[in-house]
């Protein structure tokens, strides 16, 4: 009874030890990324390259930037070091429980607090106007019931000269295309970084243009 009691009381004593350690951040808030989370990211980062995503949205420090359904921020930390240290990424999504997901990725490379969560409506951006620098819609406009409507919406939040930026498969590309056009965006830039994949730059047409 007394060797029973003796394990449980040092049991105790070595978790609160670890929960007391905060992971050794200095207080930063960050946790250390676990293997499958690396192995995740670092199949992403082949498969996708993002570097071209961030290239494409031409954000720097200080920049601030939209990332439409984000998920679990595989993207999105690629955004958030893009826009570091005085920048932000709105990362939004129709599921709460993804944006945790996404905020514990961004913790663990010390990220977390350059990216505001934000639960948004299927059809709606939920985007403030006139605030971005730059707007991606990564694997995500083939969702929209109504894709001309949603991008018009989204237009209205962009800064003068700011950009949105669509990157999804190949075989979804007509639709993309047809949508951004009845929106009224003008195609800047385009290119197949992978071959699954396309980036279309587009932005505002000029006041008073067509």
């Amino acid at each position: 009874m007394r060797t029973a009691l003796l394990c449980l009381l040092l049991l105790v004593a070595a978790c609160g030890s670890k929960k007391d350690d905060g992971g050794g951040n200095g207080g930063t808030g960050a946790s250390k990324p676990t293997d499958d989370t690396t192995r995740e990211q670092a199949r992403f980062d082949s498969d996708r390259k993002p570097e071209k995503v961030v290239e494409a949205l031409g954000i720097k420090p200080g920049s601030r930037v939209a990332d439409v359904g984000a998920g679990t921020g595989l993207l999105t930390v690629h955004l958030a070091r893009a826009v570091a240290p005085n920048g932000t990424v709105v990362a939004t999504d129709i599921d709460g429980a993804v944006l945790e997901l996404l905020q514990s990725r961004l913790a663990a490379v010390g990220l977390a607090e350059v990216v505001e969560r934000r639960v948004v409506g299927a059809e709606t951006p939920g985007l403030e106007a006139g605030a971005y620098d730059a707007i991606l819609l990564a694997e995500v406009d083939h969702y929209f019931t109504d894709g001309v409507a949603w991008l018009k919406a989204a237009t209205a939040a962009l800064k003068p000269g700011g950009r949105i930026v669509i990157s999804n498969r190949i075989h979804h590309r007509p639709k993309s295309m047809e949508a951004a056009k009845k929106a009224g965006l003008v195609r800047q830039d385009e290119s197949t970084p992978v071959p699954t994949h396309f980036i279309a730059v587009f932005v505002a047409p000029p006041e008073g243009g067509k």
